[in-house]
C-alpha cells in the first residue's frame, strides 16, 4: 500500500495544508467578522485590542497564507505557536488529557502547523510558484 500511495504523498500534504488553513481561518472569522455563528455565548466579534481578538488576527490571515501556500512555513510557525499557549492556557487548567480539557482542536492545528511550518509550502503553493526556498520551511535553512 505504502509503494503505491508513496506518489501522492506531496499531494496529500498539498490537502492537509490547505484544509488545515481554510479550517483555521473559519475560527478568525468568527472572532474578527461574528460570521458562522460568531464569537462567544453572544454571536458577536472579539474586541480586536485583546488576547482573542489578536488570536483572530492570527486565525484569519495566518489560515489564509497558509491555504494559498503564501510564507507559509512562518505562517504556520505563528499560527503553531498560538495554538500552544492557547492550549496550555485555556484548556490545560481544566484537566491533564486534551480528551478531558476540550483541547484536541488546539493541539491538532499546534502539531499540523509544526509540521507545515518544517516542510515549507510544497505543491499547489503560491510559494513554490515563485520559486521561494524550493518549498522548504524557514525551520529547514
Amino acid at each position: 500500500m505504502h509503494q503505491y500511495l508513496n506518489r501522492f504523498s506531496p499531494h496529500a500534504f498539498a490537502l492537509l495544508r490547505i484544509v488545515a488553513g481554510l479550517l483555521f481561518l473559519q475560527h478568525g472569522a468568527q472572532k474578527l467578522f461574528g460570521l458562522l455563528g460568531g464569537f462567544g455565548e453572544s454571536g458577536g466579534t472579539a474586541p480586536l485590542l485583546s488576547l482573542m481578538g489578536l488570536a483572530g488576527v492570527i486565525e484569519f490571515f495566518g489560515g489564509l497564507l497558509i491555504a494559498l501556500g503564501l510564507f507559509a512555513g512562518w505562517a504556520a510557525f505563528v499560527a503553531s505557536g498560538q495554538m500552544a499557549v492557547a492550549y496550555f492556557m485555556a484548556h490545560a487548567p481544566r484537566g491533564f488529557f486534551p480528551i478531558q480539557n476540550g483541547g484536541e482542536l488546539a493541539a491538532l492545528y499546534c502539531f499540523i502547523f509544526l509540521y507545515v511550518a518544517a516542510r515549507g509550502a510544497g505543491i499547489w503553493s503560491i510559494d513554490e510558484v515563485m520559486g521561494k526556498r524550493g518549498g522548504s520551511g524557514p525551520m529547514t535553512q
